[in-house]
């Protein structure tokens, strides 16, 4: 199966905060999307692994994925390795993007940063002919690159490089990520507060698409930042 965007993030709630306006805009534009979710974080203070894999096929599923995958990296203590390096290379062989979306290159969460560069050198490597990467029947994929890598914006406020309206998908967008119950604002919940888990920083999410759209009159945006420079064919191309 070959996508034209895989979005990838080291926890599972990372896409749907970051960028699912822009994975549920380009589906409904006829864009193929897939998503890979390297550990399951475990470590949150709310919730549970299993909980959170449930969550994360529910927002899945609500935004339209093909698929969501695991690679079961350990929340929190995953390095940067020969082992995880390969698991990624091997999805992207699989898949085929076009594009591959990554963490925030650098964040509060350490993961995020570490998780980006990971991902990006990955991508990187699964384009050398002379690195062999198996499939399940013990066959060699074929090598493959994407055309670019794009590092959505998390936590930390990093100005980004381009930015996507997504002002017909805000809405959306919350929807999918209070498909993560157990980590989100829920008067009802039970367990321990967290820095996520308040009314306010709901709010700040759609603030800080805000503060994205608002350069070129958006009502919403999501930023990213690139790897390389951009082209365009045509001055008029950009906004």
């Amino acid at each position: 199966m070959k996508v034209d965007i895989l979005a990838i993030g080291v926890h599972p709630d990372d896409v749907e905060l970051s960028c699912s306006g822009t994975i549920l805009k380009m589906i409904d534009q006829g864009k193929s999307v897939g998503l890979i979710d390297l550990t399951r974080g475990e470590l949150g203070t709310r919730g549970n692994a299993q909980l959170r894999t449930e969550e994360a096929l529910c927002s899945a599923r609500f935004m339209g994925a093909l698929f969501r995958e695991n690679l079961d990296m350990p929340d929190g203590f995953f390095k940067y390795t020969d082992e995880n390096l390969l698991k990624i290379a091997r999805v992207i062989r699989k898949y085929r993007p076009e594009i591959v979306l990554a963490n925030a290159v650098n964040d509060r969460h350490p993961d995020h940063g570490r998780a980006a560069k990971l991902t990006s050198d990955a991508c990187f490597l699964a384009g050398l002919m002379k690195v062999e990467i198996l499939d399940d029947e013990g066959k060699a994929y074929e090598r493959w690159r994407p055309k670019a890598v794009y590092h959505y914006i998390q936590d930390n406020h990093i100005d980004p490089d381009f930015v996507i309206d997504i002002t017909n998908y805000i809405d959306r967008k919350m929807e999918a990520i209070m498909c993560f119950k157990s980590q989100f604002y829920d008067p009802n919940s039970t367990e321990p507060e967290s820095p996520i888990s308040s009314l306010n920083f709901m709010e700040s999410i759609k603030a800080k698409n805000r503060v994205f759209g608002r350069p070129l009159n958006y009502d919403f945006a999501e930023g990213f930042t690139v790897e390389r420079t951009i082209g365009v064919d045509d001055l008029f191309d950009l906004k």
